[in-house]
């Protein structure tokens, strides 16, 4: 079994660019990933990200890959890292499909969906209960659909569906939108969207597809007819696979400023980690720093 200088476990925008800058100081490395793009290829419209006004997610997370796909990166697409464990100087990475081994590693699996649990979301899921309207919202064009929650992901999950359904159902839990300003102000501002707020969803009913959400608010339990549900309640770390990775509260892997964990060689980047801010700009710098810290590590060591 070769053992790399470094394994890259993700692909969104601290994997992919800590793998440009790996290559960029040739190291013998390998990108393990389920997909490309990461949360980046989920997100709508993005104003911020230097160098582009105007870009959407997919277009963003496309550059991202090709620029990636120019170094001609060893890459196992649709792969799990399952567990993560280090013996001596050696890292082994276990997924679904095998075994690998590096000097140093750096974790970067980004978020997945925080599910609603409640009755019906598993018996639904793909059949109208979705966790991503980038992918999935062209499907319901005229349609009434519900997005769940009342941060940023909703709002952003809320203004791509309002130029698409024909009516857009905000269901929030808390007394008011908790996303930023100005987002909030375009949906409130929207003729085709209503917000719930101190509403929760007690269950998603139907038959084979979704036909209504059951929500529970100060006047008692309703039922809300809908053809879609659109999940966007949080995020919750990657990091099942981690093994003894030293976390916070929040599951979040714990950092220094080179991304270092607590177990040398082992460096993490981007929305895994205990880093403030959640941005796709920042998990991309993240990425570059725990290349190069991964870069000097090795280049201290005697192997």
């Amino acid at each position: 079994m070769p053992i790399y200088d470094l394994i890259i476990i993700g692909a969104g925008p601290a994997g992919i660019t800590a793998g440009v800058y790996a290559a960029r100081k040739k190291l013998n490395f390998l990108v393990i990933t389920m997909d490309i793009g990461g949360q980046a290829a989920w997100s709508g419209d993005i104003e911020n990200y230097t160098g582009y006004q105007f870009i959407t997610g997919p277009e963003l997370a496309s550059k991202f890959e090709e620029h990636m796909r120019k170094y001609g990166i060893a890459l196992k697409e649709n792969e799990a890292a399952i567990v993560l464990e280090k013996s001596g100087e050696v890292i082994s990475v276990k997924t679904d499909k095998g075994e690998y081994q590096a000097r140093s590693v750096i974790i970067a699996s980004g978020k997945k969906s925080r599910e609603l649990g409640v009755p019906g979301e598993k018996e639904f899921k793909n059949r109208g209960l979705t966790y991503c309207a980038t992918c999935d919202g062209p499907l319901f064009a005229g349609k009434e659909v519900s997005v769940i929650g009342g941060g940023n992901s909703a709002l952003d999950a809320a203004l791509q569906l309002i130029k698409i359904a024909k009516h857009v159902y905000i269901i929030n839990n808390t007394g008011q939108l908790t996303g930023d300003e100005i987002m909030r102000q375009k949906v409130e501002a929207a003729g085709n969207a209503t917000v719930l707020n101190n509403s929760q969803v007690t269950a998603v009913t139907g038959d084979k597809f979704v036909s209504a959400v059951k929500i529970k608010d100060n006047s008692g339990e309703k039922e809300l007819a809908v053809q879609g549900v659109f999940v966007e309640i949080g995020l919750i770390p990657n990091v099942a696979f981690a093994g003894k990775v030293e976390r916070n509260e929040r599951g979040e892997i714990k950092i220094d400023s080179a991304n270092q964990t607590n177990i040398p060689g082992v460096f993490a980047a981007g929305d895994v980690t205990d880093v403030q801010e959640k941005q796709i700009i920042i998990a991309a710098g993240e990425g570059s720093k725990a290349a190069l810290s991964a870069f000097r590590y090795l280049a201290r060591k005697k192997f």
